[in-house]
């Protein structure tokens, strides 16, 4: 957590944390998922695992520590695959990190009626304002959410936008997978 202002809330850590650890992968990665973890309760309950995390030495333990999950399946859509989804109790909260093709709002207008799901792509993948976008969603299990929004165009720590209604359609699909 190199880059990750300490001041900020454990949930804006740990969503910054896991956009640091993307940025390294570089661009045009798969979608993440990560369950996360409270970090004293894991070092309480899995010593060994904390260890093999790195997590023994470090004073704090307060905050979430992200665990990677097994590759998302791509053979079905990002929402189907989410909706199959079901954490432990031990599972705090889970975090999602997607890149995705965005325009800026004065577009929605230009927008042609009638496309479906596949022309839409097009259509936007070809457009001139196109902007790349890694977003990085994260939300509990008591609600709370929190997002880190990273443009490839401005690819840098210090360019990172956070806020906890970034993504509001994507926090709400990762809040569903607590339900029952």
């Amino acid at each position: 957590m190199s880059n990750t202002p300490m001041a900020a809330s454990p949930l804006t850590r740990a969503v910054l944390e896991i956009d640091e650890y993307a940025s390294g992968l570089g661009w045009d990665q798969p979608a993440r998922l990560f369950a996360l973890v409270d970090t004293a309760r894991l070092k309480a309950q899995e010593p060994s695992l904390a260890a093999q995390l790195g997590l023994g030495d470090e004073q704090e333990t307060t905050g979430f520590t992200p665990i990677e999950q097994d590759e998302i399946a791509t053979d079905k859509p990002l929402d189907e695959f989410l909706a199959t989804i079901a954490w432990p109790d031990a599972v705090a909260g889970c975090a999602l990190t997607v890149e995705r093709l965005m325009l800026p709002p004065s577009a929605e207008a230009q927008v042609p009626q009638d496309l479906n799901e596949a022309q839409l792509a097009t259509w936007v993948a070809d457009h001139p304002e196109r902007q790349e976008v890694r977003m990085t969603v994260a939300v509990l299990r008591d609600g709370a959410r929190d997002s880190a929004l990273r443009l490839r165009a401005k690819d840098s720590p210090t360019e990172v936008v956070t806020g906890s209604e970034l993504v509001p359609g994507l926090a709400d699909a990762l809040r569903a997978t607590f339900e029952d």
